[in-house]
């Protein structure tokens, strides 16, 4: 719709954050639209979600490309014909290179399964629990060359309780991840997000360095 931000969603898999945002973009007062969803898997059921809710999708094979440069490269030029103001991954689960990320430099967001700087990487519920950790969460954050390293935007904590296991804790992570995600982007959709050099700025101040804490 004229005015609203334009967001393409970039997916490998289920597409349950992408769920989220859908159900926010279904809104008319969303500040955001779903222009098109693009998934490096044909079976992502991702793409039956967006399917679902009349979005447009598209996919492209990592494996028919000889390197990661030529990937990305192509990925530009399919993300960039929906001319999107903000390029969201949503368990895209490719590794970006350098040129893709400064590309989409300071519109392009993630959102990691821990509460950053904490445990980058894969593994994070296992890690919090072997680590005896009272609290793990996860964090929405703006994408740099460092993987998982670009600074956070918001982060909501849970209770590590006795007995948890991955699979629980990742359940009650999952969703909190569904609750900031959207909110984040509603936030760089009403112009009140940036990214300032390695920090983040919201309603024109700046963040501590791990973010927005959300109860």
């Amino acid at each position: 719709m004229p005015g609203k931000c334009r967001a393409v969603v970039l997916i490998s898999g289920s597409g349950s954050n992408l769920q989220a945002f859908l159900d926010a973009a279904a809104d008319d007062s969303c500040d955001y639209t779903v222009e098109a969803v693009i998934s490096n898997k044909a079976d992502a059921f991702g793409l039956t979600r967006a399917k679902n809710a009349g979005i447009t999708t598209e996919v492209l094979s990592h494996r028919d490309f000889s390197d990661r440069e030529s990937f990305d490269e192509a990925m530009i030029e399919v993300i960039d014909a929906y001319r999107p103001d903000l390029v969201i991954l949503a368990g895209f689960m490719r590794i970006l290179t350098p040129g893709f990320v400064r590309h989409y430099s300071g519109r392009l967001l993630n959102i990691h399964p821990s509460l950053l700087p904490k445990y980058q990487g894969l593994h994070t519920h296992q890690r919090a629990l072997d680590a005896g950790d009272s609290e793990h969460g996860a964090t929405v954050h703006f994408v740099t060359e460092e993987l998982d390293g670009g600074p956070p935007i918001v982060q909501a904590a849970v209770a590590i309780e006795p007995g948890d296991t991955a699979e629980a804790l990742a359940h009650r992570v999952l969703v909190q991840e569904h609750r900031i995600y959207p909110l984040a982007a509603s936030w760089f959709a009403q112009g009140r997000l940036k990214m300032v050099g390695d920090r983040v700025e919201l309603d024109g101040e700046l963040l501590p360095r791990s973010g927005k804490r959300l109860d």
